[in-house]
Parts: structure tokens; C-alpha cells; sequence
């Protein structure tokens, strides 16, 4: 009798134990079940393209994957979806932005005089207007579409469950079967301004359509690509996003899904149609395909500029000068170095096209003018002109002619090299498309004998508050020297 109980505590030590081991294998396994569950796609968490801080609640677990996802370090991809209300997430993660559309202020200062181009209409997309190319034979292009395009198999087309999306040609007069003489002009002007954003990279801006695997990126090793930028003047998709223009970061040079993030968009019924803000656009916009985020403060999305100056990626509607930017004006909230973003996703800058000391100087016959374009910030180009004949001259260096965003210092040497004129007036505006103070002139008695001209970047005034620095004070030149 006395055993019994001894006996039934032992069999419930056992069961006890017994349960305890068997449980902690349970959970051991329960554990390594869970180990081994793989995480979600991306697509998953996200669900549908969301804006920037609701779809940074949905990755914040997984914001390192999607910020290398997108070639953005994590902080950066961080702050861009918290702060920037234009700022998205597609389903899959990738960053996109939608802009606002211009204020009727801004459409108001987009009203200026337009240089003209065009002598008469022609019919559909044929003619001068659509045959400016600003580096033909480049590997890279920045095709300007305003001729109307089919999309279908890209995120827009997913994004609205619409394929394919026939896009209307650009059209102002009621006519979308001719271009008309306004519309040649708009056309030219707008590729003019963007052509000159992207004079200091080996690109080429066109208006002529290239065959498509000129834009389309197939793999790793195909080196001749690029991105459409298209001139939308359709409600299909700018209705629902009451935007001025779309377009994906940092896909210029994707190499899986180049044609999936095509093309940028530009709308008419959020920016207008004036040259002026189409150009604008169209460089922001393609500036989010080569990597780059928005120029903003600690309080507005956009820094709409001081002064006669802009940065691209913020607001130039209201500016003469818009240039690319390393946040080096007051409270800026992105201090990233556009022209070096730009380079790690496909655009190089241009090789120099003329030497930078007296020694290696290009040559430049008087009456004969010649054109050239600064490319890099440290870049100074030098022209040697032998002078036959005592007598006045007169040098002058000109920025691009719509849309400088070259400043320039001109200085006349003599053949020893020591500085005889130089001339590098201040900076301004007449109207928001008409810069003033870019070029410069120099003059006076020269005998004859080897002399040398001089073109330099320079800036203007207090990059915080009232100028810009040499950094974006690059672009096209023209120069030349006459007897006077």
C-alpha cells in the first residue's frame, strides 16, 4: 500500500516531464517552420501603387530592399516618402512621382514671346520641327514626343487596367492633322530649352523618332538607349491624378524592365501649352528617369527659386535660369549632386571639345565664329586667334540662344598669356523665359600677333538667397572675334 503513492508521483513526474519535452520540441519545430515560411513579395505588402507615406507604413520593414530596389540609399528613400507628397510607390515598389499642375500664375508667366521658327504648316510629324537632334550619333537619347503614341505593356497601362492607351498628337488650333506654324514654334523652342538642360551630357535630345531599340533598353550589354518623354494633351490618366506629369525615378538605364517605366509624361491640361512650361516639365521629367529626386525646403515640395534662378527639379516657371543643383541655396532638403546621380544611371558628360590652357588652345580665325559647350564645372575653354592685321576688334561669347543656363566670364590674352580685356556682366531676367547678363564682350586696339580667348563658368550673387554658384552654370556657347 505504501508504494502506490510513491508509484502514481513517479508516473506524474514522468507525464509532467514527458509534456515539458514534447512541448519544447513543438515549439523548436513551430520555430523552424516559421524560419523557413519566406517572406512576402513586396507586392504584397503594397498591394496597389500607394502614396509615399502610406506605402512607408506598408515597406517600413523592408524599406532597405526597397530603397536598393530603386538605387537610393534607405535614408534618403525614407525622407522622399515621408515628406514629399508627390512621391508614390507602385505595387512593386518602385518610386514614381506625380507633380502638381501649374498655378494660373505660373501658366501666366509661361505667356512670353517665343522665338519663331517655323515658316509654314506641314502635314502630320514631318519637317524641320521634327528633325532637331542636339548630339546625333550619341548612344543616349531623350526623344520629344509630340506626334501622339500608342502605350500599352507599361506600369501607366497596370496602373489603370487601360491597354493600350492611344495618346492624341500635341494640338492647339482644333487641327490635330497638321502642325501648324504656333505649334512648329512651341515644338522647336521646348526641344531648345531641354537641349540645353542636357548640353553638358553625351546625349542626344531629339524630336525625331528613333527606331525603338534606340530608346529600349533589352539587357546589361545594349549601350544605345534612352527614355520618351511624351507630350500628353489626353485626360486618360492626368483626370485621375489632377497632376501636371508622372514619370518613374531612376530608370533611364534599367536593364529588365526599360520599356515597362515608359515613357515620362507631360501633361497639357496640368502645365499648359506654352513652350516655356513644356520645356520645364520635360526636363524634370526626364530628370526622374536619370535618378533624380525633387529640389524642395523643410516646408514647400518645390523651391520655386530667388532671383532670376531655379533648379530644374523644382519650379522653374517663374525663372529665367534654371539649372541643375546641389541644394546649395537656403533650407534646401536635397543636397544630392545632380550631375553625379545623373552619371551613375547611364548619361555621361561630354568630352571637352576645346583645350583648357594657352598651350593646348582650339583654333579660332577672325570673322568666323565657332560653338562649344562647358560640360564639366571645372571646364574652361580656350581659343587662340592669330591677328593679321592692327586694328579694333570686338569678341563676344553667347549662351545657348532660348534657355541659357551657361554663365560666362570672357577674357582677352595676350601671347604671353597675361589677361588684356575680360568682361563678365551680372545676371538677370527680362520676363520667366528670357535670361539677361549670360554672355559677355570684350573690345579693343589689337596689333598683330597670337592672342587667346577665354570662356568661363561662372555664377552670380549668393547661391542661398539671390544667385547660383558654378556648379550649374553649364551649357552651349557660341564665340567669335571681328574687326570692328
Amino acid at each position: 500500500m505504501p508504494t502506490r503513492p510513491l508509484h502514481r508521483r513517479r508516473i506524474g513526474a514522468l507525464a509532467v516531464a514527458g509534456t515539458v519535452v514534447f512541448g519544447a520540441v513543438a515549439v523548436a519545430l513551430g520555430n523552424q517552420a516559421d524560419a523557413k515560411q519566406p517572406a512576402p513579395p513586396i507586392d504584397q505588402l503594397l498591394g496597389q501603387e500607394l502614396p509615399g507615406r502610406t506605402a512607408l507604413g506598408r515597406v517600413q520593414s523592408r524599406l532597405d530592399e526597397v530603397a536598393a530596389q530603386n538605387k537610393l540609399t534607405t535614408d534618403h528613400l525614407r525622407q522622399i516618402l515621408a515628406s514629399d507628397k508627390t512621391a508614390w510607390l507602385d505595387h512593386a515598389g518602385r518610386l514614381f512621382y506625380r507633380e502638381p499642375v501649374a498655378t494660373t500664375t505660373e501658366r501666366t508667366a509661361d505667356a512670353v514671346a517665343s522665338p519663331r521658327w517655323a515658316k509654314t504648316a506641314v502635314a502630320a510629324a514631318t519637317g524641320p520641327a521634327f528633325e532637331l537632334h542636339s548630339k546625333p550619333g550619341s548612344n543616349r537619347v531623350i526623344y520629344l514626343d509630340f506626334t501622339g503614341h500608342t502605350i500599352t505593356g507599361t506600369a501607366w497601362n497596370a496602373s489603370k487596367g487601360v491597354d493600350p492607351v492611344n495618346v492624341s498628337a500635341y494640338d492647339t488650333d482644333g487641327d490635330p492633322s497638321s502642325f501648324s506654324t504656333a505649334e512648329q514654334d512651341v515644338v522647336h523652342e521646348v526641344w531648345a530649352r531641354v537641349a540645353e538642360d542636357y548640353a553638358p551630357f553625351d546625349v542626344d535630345v531629339t524630336t525625331q523618332e528613333p527606331d525603338p531599340a534606340a530608346i529600349e533598353r533589352s539587357s546589361a550589354s545594349d549601350q544605345q538607349y534612352g527614355t520618351r518623354v511624351l507630350i500628353d494633351p489626353d485626360t486618360w490618366y492626368q483626370s485621375g491624378c489632377g497632376c501636371g506629369g508622372v514619370a518613374y525615378v531612376g530608370v533611364y538605364d534599367n536593364s529588365s524592365q526599360h520599356a515597362y517605366y515608359q515613357p515620362a509624361l507631360v501633361f497639357t491640361k496640368g502645365v499648359g501649352t506654352g513652350a516655356k512650361n513644356l520645356a520645364e516639365a520635360a526636363s524634370h521629367e526626364a530628370g526622374h528617369n536619370v535618378g533624380l529626386s525633387h529640389d524642395g525646403t523643410s516646408t514647400v515640395g518645390y523651391y520655386q527659386g530667388h532671383g532670376a534662378w531655379a533648379p530644374i527639379m523644382g519650379v522653374g516657371y517663374y525663372r529665367g535660369i534654371s539649372q541643375w543643383s546641389k541644394g546649395e541655396y537656403a533650407d534646401a532638403n536635397n543636397k544630392e549632386d545632380d550631375f553625379a546621380v545623373v552619371g551613375t544611371h547611364g548619361l555621361a558628360l561630354r568630352a571637352d571639345e576645346a583645350g583648357d590652357t594657352t598651350a593646348d588652345a582650339a583654333a579660332l580665325t577672325v570673322g568666323t565664329p565657332v560653338s562649344g559647350i562647358i560640360a564639366a564645372e571645372d571646364d574652361t575653354d580656350v581659343y587662340r586667334v592669330d591677328v593679321s592685321a592692327a586694328g579694333n576688334y570686338s569678341a563676344t561669347a553667347s549662351p545657348a540662344a532660348v534657355g541659357g543656363n551657361l554663365d560666362i566670364k570672357l577674357d582677352l590674352l595676350d601671347g604671353s598669356g597675361a589677361v588684356v580685356a575680360s568682361n563678365d556682366p551680372a545676371s538677370g531676367q527680362s520676363d520667366a523665359g528670357t535670361p539677361t547678363g549670360l554672355g559677355a564682350s570684350v573690345s579693343g586696339a589689337l596689333q598683330p600677333g597670337t592672342y587667346y580667348l577665354r570662356i568661363d563658368n561662372v555664377g552670380y550673387g549668393d547661391p542661398l538667397n539671390t544667385g547660383y554658384s558654378t556648379y550649374g552654370s553649364r551649357g552651349a556657347y557660341t564665340v567669335g572675334i571681328s574687326s570692328s
